[in-house]
């Protein structure tokens, strides 16, 4: 407490920490642990971080600079794809998916498959892609323009809807301060980890994981990281890549003996409402293997 109050103790805060004092207990730690995450993740923020990142993140306080300007630089959106399959129809399906990630190349369409799945462990029977249009949304439009309108387009949906319980996407920007997305070589299974976080905390997860995502490169297992920008928005999309369940287990275990990654927990939890884990196996025509 008494670092705590040599370090915020200013006259502009001299009345708000008085009124503080006067809450409940609970209440009181509670506010006290949010104001020393915030203030130490910035004072550290000058060290190693990536300075792209946060000199975005510190120019927020322009009135017309909006969540995604500071997370994101945008030259690039994201489609994340969730295909229910019918049981009985998955081998049908994913042979279709071949040909019309090939068809969507061909018509000229601008996006290209990043990659693509099946759920393993999680909700079965589902089928997971992800696209991206580089040169953003004049880009996606494009390409949904020549979806909806093209005949052998058409064609595919009356067949492919044939096939699924259910679908769903989202477009999502990915986060500056990950690590570029490559092309994976065999063989690898995926973790793919959904949060929903209570609106108007993107800033301070986008802050946290800035410096975790150091603690989480054992293994070179970063492979992409996305926040939503039209869908289920205050959602974050996280991938990573694994050899296998036990190389997961290893890996997830290593990052609490490096320093900080406690921190980035522990600050991060209070932030989430929902959190959802998948672990996916690609198809044969992902370029992530």
């Amino acid at each position: 407490m008494a670092g705590l109050c040599k370090t915020f103790w200013s006259r502009p805060l001299q009345s708000t920490f008085s009124l503080a004092c006067k809450l409940p207990e609970a209440s009181l730690t509670l506010r006290l642990r949010c104001l020393h995450s915030s203030t130490t993740l910035l004072r550290n923020s000058d060290d190693d971080e990536p300075k792209g990142w946060f000199s975005r993140l510190r120019k927020t306080a322009q009135p017309d600079q909006s969540h995604s300007m500071a997370l994101s630089n945008k030259d690039t959106v994201y489609e994340l794809q969730f295909h229910g399959v019918k049981p009985e129809c998955m081998e049908d399906y994913l042979n279709q998916f071949s040909t019309f990630q090939q068809l969507m190349r061909d018509k000229g369409t601008g996006a290209e498959l990043v990659g693509s799945f099946t759920v393993e462990i999680g909700d079965q029977d589902e089928a997971v892609h992800m696209w991206q249009y580089p040169g953003g949304y004049p880009v996606l439009n494009n390409a949904n323009m020549i979806y909806r309108t093209d005949s052998d387009f058409v064609e595919f949906r009356k067949q492919r809807n044939a096939m699924l319980r259910s679908r769903r996407n989202q477009i999502l920007l990915a986060f500056s301060f990950w690590p570029a997305i490559q092309p994976r070589d065999p063989s690898h299974i995926y973790e793919l980890r959904s949060y929903t976080l209570k609106p108007g905390t993107m800033y301070e997860w986008g802050n946290c994981w800035a410096k975790g995502i150091k603690s989480r490169q054992t293994n070179n297992e970063p492979v992409m990281g996305f926040f939503t920008q039209i869908g289920n928005v205050y959602s974050v999309e996280h991938f990573w890549a694994y050899k296998d369940l036990q190389t997961r287990k290893e890996t997830r275990e290593a990052a609490w003996g490096r320093p900080g990654w406690d921190e980035c927990v522990s600050y991060t939890v209070p932030l989430i409402r929902h959190m959802k884990s998948r672990i996916l196996i690609p198809t044969p025509f992902s370029p992530l293997q």
